[in-house]
């Protein structure tokens, strides 16, 4: 088939994603007629973003929608290889547009006056749990017996490495929790970026300067290199898997709890291939000391290739996917919608009794910064991380060493 009767969309590898835009192009080409055939390219993490950006997909013709992760954003807008929207948004907003999303969903594909993509899959980052393991009345009583207190979903790091630690059973197959560690340049740098907000601290001081060599920053990772050190709290594996292969562990019903993106709860919540459906909450990310809990605002938008042969078609496809019926279907087909319609509709929360806090871990999320140079940022992280996890060289000179590499690597800009 040539690609003049293709219709081709880049996706994240992950089966929700892929079922919920195979039937939303179902619905659409019964409806508009278009005769183009759809070809969705299912990709992991690191080759989506190689098919977009350093291949120049997005401009060259290969693809007519792209699923971008936010933190590519300013790569995209630096590359020119979306189609702004704005026009097309004002001159055809789609049904409830803009007040049908809370602006932190449309705020980060926001580049100046241009519009680069509309909110797909959402779902901040927060603490995921078997309820049926905390409501055990075995469980609770031992718990009570051995730390004096009630068992609950923990509110400080502290109680959280306790309370991982107590529920670890690898004889029956059941870790404490999961971290998704492997250094895929993501999930290390959101895992370093909760632990530090959690903590009161930050990345960035009051000039807009990153220092990497804060006390709060020393808190985290020694608290990070600790808890994925115990093979008494945690996964064995969280070095090989990235947050779709914790979400899937913790799915299978191997981890009592973990960090990690409100789309794995509702998946383990609802999927018949669950082990623990029906038995899944949510709660807010703990915190430590003078910090408070705080989430990740990172979303996925659906943008039109610079290079499309179809823009019409792609434009029309995206208004289709953001009508109200479509969203609850992208939630339905287990990813998270980002209408508020889908957050509190009726039948959503009584299939998934959690699903309407979405909105709340919203108001404690933050965003990674639309900087030119977070990519480089995010790289040093992903080095700090890894090395803290893998090696024993001390916290504050792996601190020290990113706020070096930092500044060499500013130096050589400026001598370019």
């Amino acid at each position: 088939m040539s690609r003049a009767q293709q219709f081709r969309i880049a996706v994240r590898k992950y089966a929700p994603f892929e079922e919920a835009i195979r039937e939303q192009w179902r619905v659409f080409e019964a409806e508009a007629q278009t005769g183009l055939a759809l070809d969705l390219v299912a990709l992991d993490l690191h080759p989506l973003e190689e098919a977009f950006f350093a291949s120049h997909g997005m401009r060259d013709g290969r693809w007519d929608v792209a699923f971008v992760a936010t933190d590519w954003i300013a790569a995209m807008h630096a590359q020119g290889c979306a189609v702004d929207l704005a026009p097309l948004l004002q001159a055809e907003p789609p049904q409830d547009y803009p007040a049908g999303w809370t602006d932190s969903l449309l705020r980060l594909q926001r580049v100046g006056d241009a519009v680069l993509g509309v909110p797909y899959h959402d779902g901040p980052e927060c603490l995921i749990y078997r309820g049926d393991l905390f409501e055990d009345a075995a469980l609770r009583a031992n718990y009570r017996q051995l730390f004096g207190m009630e068992l609950a979903p923990p509110t400080t790091w502290t109680e959280f490495h306790r309370i991982a630690r107590f529920m670890h059973r690898p004889e029956q197959g059941i870790y404490g929790t999961v971290f998704a560690a492997f250094p895929d340049g993501h999930n290390s740098v959101y895992d370093f970026l909760l632990q530090l907000w959690t903590r009161g601290g930050d990345l960035f001081d009051a000039a807009g300067r990153v220092r990497f060599e804060t006390p709060e920053a020393m808190e985290a990772l020694t608290f990070y290199r600790a808890i994925l050190a115990d093979r008494d709290a945690a996964h064995p594996d969280c070095l090989q898997l990235d947050s779709v292969a914790a979400g899937l562990a913790f799915a299978a019903g191997k981890v009592a709890m973990m960090i990690n993106w409100f789309g794995f709860a509702t998946m383990a919540h609802t999927s018949p291939d669950s082990a623990v459906r029906g038995l899944v909450d949510v709660t807010d990310i703990p915190h430590e000391g003078q910090g408070s809990t705080a989430s990740l605002n990172v979303y996925w938008i659906l943008a039109i290739a610079a290079g499309s042969p179809h823009p019409e078609v792609a434009w029309r496809f995206l208004r289709h996917v953001l009508i109200p019926a479509m969203d609850k279907l992208t939630t339905t087909m287990g990813a998270i919608g980002c209408r508020r319609s889908t957050w509190h509709d009726a039948e959503v929360n009584a299939a998934i009794p959690f699903y309407h806090r979405i909105e709340q871990l919203h108001a404690n999320a933050r965003e990674i910064p639309q900087r030119a140079d977070w990519p480089r940022i995010a790289a040093i992280i992903d080095e700090l991380v890894t090395a803290n996890i893998t090696t024993d060289r001390p916290v504050a000179e792996l601190l020290r060493d990113a706020d070096e590499k930092l500044a060499s690597d500013q130096r050589e800009d400026l001598r370019k």
